[in-house]
């Protein structure tokens, strides 16, 4: 929709393109007025505390109240935060996630004396509550789960000082974003004297172009900027790190690799399966490097070239057809599954489609249990924009079904399943885009696409969750870290990965660390890399026909967190505990690498 060389105003899209705001708040004044209705409400939750194991019913009525209260809250954030992503120049949205944020941690203040509470009174009485009270019939699992991270609950007192640093520790996050998405301006990338504006929205228009000057300045002028406050990012992520750290040892866990993986009973084996199998199967990137170099004709490939387009004739694919498309690869899913995807893209306005002028980079689903499950992206009529339209669509859909056929309490679900449901969708829509077009160019725009979306979850994932162990096993250990440590650190891993074929500029590339925002969340990183593992198996399943598979993929989209993730992920059919699933995708990536290299003999 926008070249690099414009930027539009939020006021230039029409509102069909745009997520339906109206149907979340009616207006600003009406989140305004929501805010301080909740704001007084918080204090209805204080005369329940000392008093939730009197009786069921009094457990009941506080589990009725919260949740409504945290529903809401969630709700208010929601708004402020989507409005802030689609436009970081707009001030009033940037000052009500403040106050959300503020919101949010008063009102996990006020909920945090619950789960000491609720333990005090005993797993075998709340069970028996469970089985008499009806309004606490639901609420099995979720006092199974509580009970088992028992040793990890502190007093009340400390479960609110806890609670209570969320707000200042959340503002890390908030930083980061602000750092890079409202305050970073970027060198405009200069072409015969032509200056073309570079942002976060464009910076992948520019990467996927066959301009290679182009591209070159792209990529330094964005990582140089990067590496211009490489202090005050190190500064900012150190203190995020410690924060995951500050959490697992008030919590009694030895390391924050440990809190991350026991909050959703993941084994240890996950995590390391994944990085013992990526280090194993690092010689199919370096074939991939060397075919690469080859097909774009270059002599030394650049980290520039990494999205270069090898076909000359790229497809353009409109949103509307993106829609179709994706919609005709999801059938095997059944008619509800692509009634709903589809009228949510095209009559519900689920998706904010468009790059304009501030629009925060990147891809995202997000929603509440009581709104629509909303994207925002930057589409750009390209095959690229398709997969990522069918990325955040899988999680919009993981989400709808979820709430749908979970109450409240089950509604959402967890990082590591969530990355399941949006490869799942990319990787059965690109068999599907396979089997629409022979032509040559167009297979190779679909294997560039998928080895894009590899390279991001199968490359760069595993190759920041390494750097993620690296460091945060460093500040454990009580030893110093600098930004020129980080730097040498990122640029040592992409190093292994990039072998002989690619030309490594160490600071330019060790800055790459500070582009994710994604590393302020512990440990999520490698869920990714997890997340696409089992999407191609279960994938892999569907387009073989095998019976059954599509009616328990849907049972697992609908499970919600009823189910610990591991558990939830084998009623679809794939065992996370053994890295099969991880294997079976290196068989993919080199199948794609094969081909790509036949057809660009």
């Amino acid at each position: 929709m926008a070249s690099a060389k414009t930027i539009p105003l939020r006021s230039d899209i029409g509102e069909q393109y745009k997520w339906n705001a109206e149907a979340v708040f009616p207006s600003r004044a009406v989140w305004a007025a929501e805010f301080e209705t909740v704001n007084k409400e918080l204090d209805l939750l204080a005369p329940f505390q000392g008093h939730l194991g009197d009786s069921a019913g009094k457990l009941a009525d506080w589990m009725e109240l919260s949740t409504s209260l945290i529903r809401r809250v969630s709700k208010l954030f929601f708004y402020a935060r989507m409005s802030q992503s689609c436009d970081t120049g707009d001030e009033e949205a940037i000052g009500m996630t403040g106050q959300a944020f503020g919101l949010y941690a008063r009102v996990g203040a006020a909920t945090s004396f619950s789960n000491p509470e609720m333990l005090a009174i005993g797993e075998a009485k709340l069970m028996s509550w469970v089985g008499s009270e009806s309004r606490l019939s639901t609420y099995g699992h979720y006092f199974h789960d509580l009970f088992r991270q028992q040793q990890h609950v502190r007093s009340p007192e400390v479960e609110e000082i806890l609670a209570m640093a969320g707000e200042p520790f959340g503002q890390t996050d908030n930083t980061a974003d602000m750092l890079t998405d409202a305050d970073m301006q970027f060198k405009p990338v200069v072409i015969d004297g032509q200056e073309m504006p570079l942002a976060q929205s464009t910076k992948d228009t520019f990467l996927e172009g066959s301009d290679r000057e182009a591209r070159k300045q792209a990529w330094e002028n964005y990582a140089d900027t990067y590496l211009s406050l490489k202090n005050t990012l190190t500064s900012n992520y150190l203190a995020s790190a410690k924060r995951d750290i500050f959490y697992a040892r008030a919590r009694r866990y030895d390391t924050a690799l440990e809190a991350s993986l026991f909050q959703n009973n993941i084994p240890k084996e996950v995590f390391h399966n994944l990085i013992d199998t990526y280090r194993k199967n690092i010689p199919t990137w370096h074939k991939y490097w060397a075919i690469r170099r080859k097909a774009l004709g270059v002599e030394t490939l650049e980290p520039y070239d990494i999205w270069a387009p090898i076909t000359k004739k790229p497809p353009v694919v409109t949103y509307e057809q993106a829609v179709q498309w994706i919609c005709e690869g999801m059938t095997p899913l059944g008619k509800d599954y692509v009634g709903a995807l589809r009228n949510g893209c095209l009559e519900e306005r689920w998706v904010d489609v468009y790059p304009t002028k501030g629009k925060s980079a990147g891809a995202f689903s997000f929603g509440t249990y009581d709104t629509a499950p909303y994207i925002m992206m930057s589409f750009d009529d390209s095959l690229g924009a398709l997969s990522t339209l069918a990325h955040e669509l899988g999680h919009s859909m993981h989400s709808y079904l979820s709430r749908k056929n979970q109450p409240y309490v089950y509604g959402d679900y967890s990082l590591f399943v969530a990355e399941v449901a949006s490869n799942f969708n990319q990787a059965t829509t690109r068999a599907h885009l396979f089997k629409v077009n022979s032509d040559k160019d167009f297979q190779i725009a679909v294997i560039e696409e998928a080895m894009s979306n590899l390279h991001r979850y199968f490359f760069i994932m595993p190759t920041l969750a390494r750097f993620e162990l690296e460091v945060h096993t460093r500040i454990e250990d009580g030893k110093s870290v600098t930004a020129s440590d980080l730097i040498a650190l990122m640029a040592d891993l992409f190093s292994e990965g990039y072998g002989n074929e690619m030309h490594v500029d160490r600071d330019r590339v060790g800055i790459t660390w500070a582009q994710f925002g994604h590393l302020y969340a512990n440990y999520y990183v490698y869920q990714y890399a997890t997340g696409i593992s089992a999407a191609h198996a279960l994938s892999a399943k569907i387009q073989a026909g095998e019976a059954g598979v599509a009616e328990n993929y849907i049972k697992f989209l609908s499970t919600g967190s009823s189910l610990y993730p591991v558990d939830a992920l084998k009623l679809a059919g794939v065992d996370m505990a053994t890295p099969e699933a991880v294997e079976r995708t290196f068989e993919v990536l080199a199948g794609y690498v094969d081909k790509l290299g036949e057809l660009t003999a």
